[in-house]
């Protein structure tokens, strides 16, 4: 290991010798203010505080007449560190990394759904009882689940993750399929009044695969009969008669059989 730098601790003493020797005009502002406060001296490098996971539960306790709070903690798997990780921040981790990363597996598509990320106060979640799924002014999504879970966990006596995240998804499916409900019959609605959508995306679709088939048959028609040419060029079987050279044919035979009368 090299030699401990102490040249940041050092930077007033520094400045005062180039002044003395005549490098520098005129001292720093600063000068006084370092001789003040001067910077900090430990050389001793402190490990990260380790964060904990803890999980609040509703549990009920025998000999107990009603279910109490009780707080978990979970253990952490000690790894060893590499020396070059060993000062490095720890992680943050939240009981709701778990229960996003769940749902997201089990729903990627609702990651392509538009989101709103704007707040206006930055506090719109002391807005939001959980107690139910459908929330005033915030769109319903997969964020919605999650908290809707935890709430369950957190306040449902004898509540498993299992049995949360069934009851949560329940609700999200029947509120997604009443939107689904709502939008076709507004859309019907509107047709009936002279609306005109145009082309869906899945007729749009479908047209240009269909284009694209189209394409690719002459390709392949292509390429097979340049495959069939180079196979009879090498068997030294004799080509095929094209359409111009039968009807060139044809004209000659008829000319001789007139000469012929």
């Amino acid at each position: 290991m090299g030699k401990i730098n102490l040249t940041a601790l050092r930077v007033r003493q520094t400045a005062i010798n180039q002044f003395a020797s005549g490098k520098i005009s005129k001292l720093p502002q600063w000068v006084d203010v370092v001789r003040d406060i001067p910077p900090s001296e430990a050389l001793i490098r402190n490990r990260p505080p380790q964060h904990q996971l803890v999980r609040q539960r509703m549990k009920t306790i025998p000999g107990s007449s009603q279910p109490q709070v009780v707080l978990e903690v979970q253990e952490k798997r000690r790894r060893s560190k590499k020396p070059s990780r060993l000062f490095q921040p720890v992680q943050l981790k939240y009981e709701e990394d778990e229960l996003r990363t769940q749902f997201f597996k089990d729903h990627p598509w609702e990651l392509a759904r538009p989101r709103v990320l704007i707040e206006s106060t930055g506090k719109d979640h002391e807005n939001y009882d959980w107690s139910r799924l459908r929330q005033p002014g915030k769109r319903l999504d997969g964020e919605s689940v999650v908290q809707r879970q935890l709430w369950l966990l957190n306040n449902v006596p004898d509540m498993t993750k299992d049995g949360a995240y069934d009851i949560a998804r329940r609700e999200f499916y029947r509120i997604r399929l009443q939107e689904d409900i709502e939008r076709r019959v507004a859309a019907e609605e509107a047709e009936a009044f002279g609306a005109n959508f145009g082309p869906r995306y899945l007729d749009i679709g479908m047209e240009l695969e269909d284009k694209q088939h189209e394409n690719w048959k002459e390709w392949a028609k292509t390429q097979a009969q340049i495959v069939g040419q180079r196979a009879a060029a090498l068997s030294g079987a004799p080509e095929l008669a094209t359409e111009s050279d039968l009807e060139a044919s044809t004209g000659l035979e008829g000319a001789e059989a007139e000469s012929a009368q």
